[in-house]
């Protein structure tokens, strides 16, 4: 692929707590937030927020960190070119103070601005609710968000954080007790699932981290998880990325599975039934 012009996205920004950052949006219809992955919003992100936007919803981007529409892949800028830029981005990521790479029991403190936007798109955009799709580093940043009783539709892609550097790491994800409780309750009294993505072999995302989401969520958790084999063979790195760099986009495949059954969820979730 190359880079991205963004042509069909609006361009705006999004004030919180004295942070402004700047926001894509496309379509219309209730919101979904998507949050990407590293090195940034991406070409295949991209991709992503055009389905959701084709569904009936309107697809939100916040730029976390990254250059909007930059294609990471080495056929785009080259292999020296294309890992600085990743590398970089992720550095500026870990020196941040909005997130918590290494600390376990902890949500972000960029979830607090990801929940004011969240609300801010619930009223603008309107409908039942909002969802939420986090990727790789922010997956875990869909499930603090879910809080909020307007957050109908947590997904979360490839979950990372905290890095998996100790068992006692793998096995959580970056979110505080609190929190955590505040989304098991509604669980179980609302119905609310929380959907999880994720390749077998993944040590970014270990299924140390998906056991103990089944182990606090129970059967409102569930989990995808996909075989090495069912990667695009065509990605630079190891199966990781199931909506973007590894989905395999041809019916019959897992990873084309996998994503329909997000867009599912979300038409379930936030659109009314056409009937």
């Amino acid at each position: 692929m190359a880079d991205h012009d963004l042509s069909g996205f609006e361009r705006g920004a999004f004030t919180h707590g004295g942070s402004t950052r700047p926001v894509l949006r496309r379509g219309s219809g209730p919101a979904v937030i998507v949050i990407a992955e590293i090195p940034g919003i991406t070409p295949k992100v991209l991709e992503f927020a055009e389905r959701v936007a084709a569904l009936g919803c309107t697809a939100v981007l916040p730029v976390l960190f990254g250059t909007p529409g930059r294609d990471p892949h080495p056929t785009a800028h080259g292999l020296l070119r294309g890992a600085l830029y990743t590398a970089s981005t992720a550095w500026n990521v870990c020196v941040s103070r909005e997130f918590t790479v290494l600390a376990t029991g902890r949500s972000s403190p960029v979830v607090s601005w990801l929940r004011a936007l969240s609300a801010y798109e619930h009223q603008r955009c309107g409908g039942p609710g909002v969802g939420a799709v986090g990727m790789c580093l922010t997956g875990g940043f869909a499930l603090a968000m879910a809080v909020d009783e307007h957050l109908l539709v947590p997904v979360l892609s490839q979950p990372s954080l905290p890095l998996g550097i100790t068992a006692r790491r793998r096995g959580g994800i970056d979110i505080s007790p609190g929190d955590l409780a505040t989304v098991r309750g509604r669980c179980e009294r609302e119905g609310l699932q929380v959907l999880g993505l994720r390749f077998g072999s993944d040590r970014l995302s270990p299924d140390a981290r998906f056991a103990f989401l089944r182990r606090e969520l129970g059967d409102a958790f569930v989990a995808v998880e996909l075989e090495d084999d069912d990667a695009n063979p065509e990605a630079v790195l190891p199966p990781h990325s199931v909506l973007t760099e590894h989905l395999v986009d041809q019916p019959g495949q897992a990873t084309r599975a996998a994503l329909d059954q997000v867009l599912d969820l979300l038409r379930t979730r936030l659109l009314p039934d056409p009937a």
